[in-house]
């Protein structure tokens, strides 16, 4: 089984459920062609770099999805092609890297930042750390037995 990714840009202008959809056409276009769908990522309205078709932002939408051959991939891309739809799309084969940075970064392990409740813990903890070895070290008092 080879790995492939579809990243496309759907047309802001429609409505949610246009939008939804467009991307349940390719998802059944791929089923239909024999291809097992692994992980959709919707990853929503985003800016654009560069206008497309005088739009600056677009709904964003990956699929990953595993076939025996790439015989599918074609008349995918042909279809994205006269969709009117569609701003934009890449399909790119993944090697067992990218298969396991997508698992990865579906487990959380890749892009997941900390909170912010701890990295003020810990720069309070480094400041402390700081202002006791800048203090200047006073011998203690002896004391006098009587």
């Amino acid at each position: 089984m080879r790995n492939y990714e579809v990243n496309f840009i759907v047309d802001p202008v429609l409505s949610g459920d246009e939008i939804k959809a467009t991307a349940e056409v390719y998802k059944s276009l791929l089923t239909d062609g024999g291809s097992k769908i692994v992980h959709i990522d919707e990853m929503g309205l985003k800016q654009l770099r560069y206008p497309i078709n005088k739009r600056s932002s677009g709904v964003y939408y990956c699929i990953e999805f595993s076939c025996d051959n790439g015989d599918i991939i074609p008349s995918m891309e042909l279809a994205f092609r006269r969709d009117e739809r569609i701003m934009r799309f890449l399909t790119v084969k993944l090697d067992r890297y990218g298969v396991k940075f997508n698992e990865d970064k579906r487990k959380g392990l890749i892009g997941k930042k900390k909170p912010k409740a701890t990295e003020e813990d810990a720069t309070t903890e480094v400041k402390a750390e700081v202002k006791k070895q800048l203090e200047p070290k006073t011998a203690a008092p002896k004391q006098e037995e009587e």
